[in-house]
């Protein structure tokens, strides 16, 4: 008898309280805007389930995932860039999602696979790379719209551009790479250094470029598309184009290995690659590409949304996410250490040689185009280049584990090395082309 008041006061305060419902957490790079209607939505339709979004940068949630232990980890990644997926899925750390393709979705977009050959990760929505620019700013500071990278690498372009670091963005790590293969490490690295010596900041996330541009901080700057689209769509003075150095690749969504609740994080991907999850991606506040086929979409595509299926078609690059993977944190060491942390020489360097070209002219010859032109190489050239990439006991260094005193000791050194050739070189850039305007 006693008992069975105890079960019916348990049920009475179940009833009045609610019964306390399952958890699944995702570790997410993506704005509040976009994880906000997939928790609403999600929640509505399964009741019984608590979407908890952990928003960290995507090399973040990487480390938070590999530091949590068996049983412990969240059950969901969901991010913009293959290659962290890849880098996950190299370590052990997810499990095959196989079972959940949704069937409407194409194998591929272009000749890039939209899921993981093995299942690991899916592909839930598309991106492209390419640039965000402010029109009123532009207005303002009579620049021309920018269409091709090249475009913010001139003079004029000087404290007009706002960046973020491949460390702190997967989206930038991105376009970095789309960069590099588009044109080469050699030449990419020149044209990453050009823009980031005309940047005003590099910004502490990914979302500071966007919201830069959108508030009139920046002139432009490299971004993913949804940032910029969302920022037109939503009334913002702004604009993105896709140059044709840029890719067409699916942002992703994973099972974590060993994670505290599998069952139900398989009911959210499902969701996310229905047909009512892909629909969601096309609000104002969101606007990202869905994997699911247009004609699938019943008319909700907005009038002039981006075609994927077209701007993969016209892109030179086709990205190779195992050389992304396989140099990830190379590209990530040489930004950090020649950019974001060098930024104010890179910037004096810069001017400096804007300053040079403009009062010498394009007439220029003899010694003094000697002096400008050996600026430009100390400049804008990689401190690694395309060579040493080939050796694979250099590589190897950053695969390895980091937690080794011996790994970590080279890494360091490495890392130490180069921050102090960049230095060297950007103020010796600025001397020669001080030197270069002088009578």
């Amino acid at each position: 008898m006693f008992t069975a008041r105890l079960l019916m006061t348990a049920a009475g305060l179940l009833m009045a309280f609610g019964a306390s419902s399952a958890t699944v957490t995702v570790i997410t790079s993506f704005p509040k805007e976009l994880t906000a209607a997939y928790k609403a939505a999600f929640e509505k339709i399964n009741p019984d389930i608590t979407l908890e979004i952990l928003n960290k940068n995507t090399v973040a949630g990487i480390s938070f995932v590999r530091e949590s232990g068996i049983g412990q980890r969240p059950e969901i990644f969901w991010a913009s860039a293959p290659d962290a997926f890849e880098v996950l899925a190299r370590d052990n750390l997810l499990s095959s999602g196989a079972s959940l393709k949704n069937p409407s979705i194409p194998d591929k977009i272009g000749s890039y696979p939209i899921n993981d050959p093995q299942g690991m990760y899916l592909g839930q929505a598309l991106a492209g790379y390419g640039i965000m620019y402010n029109t009123r700013y532009l207005k303002a500071h009579k620049l021309a719209a920018p269409k091709q990278w090249e475009d913010l690498l001139s003079a004029q372009w000087f404290g007009h551009v706002g960046i973020t670091a491949p460390s702190r963005s997967g989206t930038m790590h991105l376009t970095v790479e789309t960069i590099l293969q588009g044109q080469g490490w050699d030449a990419g690295w020149n044209s990453l250094l050009r823009m980031s010596g005309n940047s005003a900041a590099v910004t502490e996330r990914s979302f500071g470029v966007p919201d830069g541009v959108n508030s009139g901080q920046f002139g432009a700057g490299p971004v993913i598309d949804f940032f910029g689209l969302s920022g037109k769509y939503s009334g913002f003075p702004v604009e993105f184009n896709y140059p044709l150095d840029t890719a067409i690749v699916p942002a992703n969504i994973a099972l974590i290995a060993d994670s505290k609740n599998p069952a139900d994080a398989k009911k959210f991907i499902s969701f996310a690659l229905s047909q009512e999850g892909q629909e969601l991606l096309l609000s104002p506040k969101i606007s990202r590409l869905p994997v699911l086929p247009y004609s699938d979409m019943k008319g909700k595509v907005p009038a002039q949304y981006p075609d994927p299926a077209e701007l993969a078609a016209r892109s030179k690059v086709q990205f190779d996410t195992e050389l992304s993977t396989q140099r990830y944190y190379i590209v990530q060491t040489l930004f950090d250490q020649t950019i974001t942390f060098r930024l104010k020489e890179l910037q004096a360097a810069t001017k400096a040689i804007w300053e040079a070209e403009r009062k010498l002219g394009s007439q220029v010859s003899g010694p003094k185009a000697e002096l400008l032109k050996k600026a430009k190489t100390l400049a804008f050239s990689p401190v690694i280049n395309a060579k040493q990439l080939n050796d694979a006991e250099f590589v190897k260094i950053f695969s390895a584990n980091k937690k080794d005193a011996e790994v970590n000791k080279a890494i360091s050194q490495l890392e130490s090395e180069w921050n102090t050739r960049a230095r060297e070189n950007y103020n010796q850039a600025r001397t020669l082309a001080n030197e270069a305007m002088r009578p």
